[in-house]
């Protein structure tokens, strides 16, 4: 239970620290300011949860990661399971408590759903929505693969390679979708924004679901075959 709780602390963090970032100081265009600290939070989430519980549960903190793992035959069926449970809980957490620091305390939202994805950055369209999700997930799994290879040694530097990736995707994916890269993410500050009735209607959440899936699944059969 301790590698699953793990997951559960590692998915809160991130989703508490990157989505709470972005409801603070929105994501202004103009500026581009908020993109950047947004982007850094998620990024530095990962850095410091792959430091604290990563070496607990392997630092997954995103489906997306675990589904790659589990094709890789580095995880359980059970445990991949159990990772996504308790990754879909420690992100409902996060996103509660947003939602109740941000209402208790009238602070305003700059996002206007609690960090929640969305197609505006490509006007509406699914499909290229779906596209940047599928590129961007890939590119940071293959990253977090070639960092955790057994044949090529990246040593105490790994957790921090995968959260400036991690930051670097978001830098672009921000404008665009938000970016998730990760189902865990995506799905709980969706739902309570809902729920809250703060958020866009759920109808393109597959979006952020189906897409990091993917281009988890593309990574986990392209860096195998670079690496014989």
């Amino acid at each position: 239970m301790k590698k699953y709780f793990s997951e559960l602390i590692g998915t809160c963090v991130l989703v508490f620290m990157g989505c709470g970032t972005a409801m603070l100081v929105g994501c202004d265009a103009v500026s581009g300011g908020g993109y950047i600290l947004t982007a850094l939070a998620f990024g530095l989430s990962v850095v410091a949860m792959a430091y604290c519980v990563g070496n607990i549960s392997g630092g997954h903190f995103n489906a997306a990661v675990t589904l790659a793992m589990l094709m890789r035959k580095k995880i359980s069926g059970k445990d991949a399971v159990m990772y996504w449970i308790f990754q879909i809980i420690g992100a409902f957490i996060a996103s509660g408590l947003l939602a109740f620091i941000f209402k208790a305390g009238q602070v305003t939202d700059m996002t206007g759903g609690f960090g929640s994805n969305g197609l505006g950055g490509v006007n509406g369209s699914a499909a290229a929505g779906l596209v940047v999700e599928i590129v961007l997930t890939f590119i940071f799994l293959m990253t977090i693969q070639g960092v955790t290879s057994e044949q090529f040694k990246h040593g105490s530097f790994g957790g921090l390679i995968i959260g400036l990736t991690l930051t670097f995707v978001h830098i672009l994916g921000i404008g665009l979708t938000g970016t998730s890269v990760n189902p865990s993410r995506s799905i709980a500050p969706a739902v309570v924004a809902a729920i809250a009735g703060n958020g866009a209607p759920l109808g393109s959440l597959w979006v952020f679901i189906v897409g990091p899936l993917v281009g988890a699944a593309l990574a986990a059969l392209v860096y195998p075959a670079l690496e014989k």
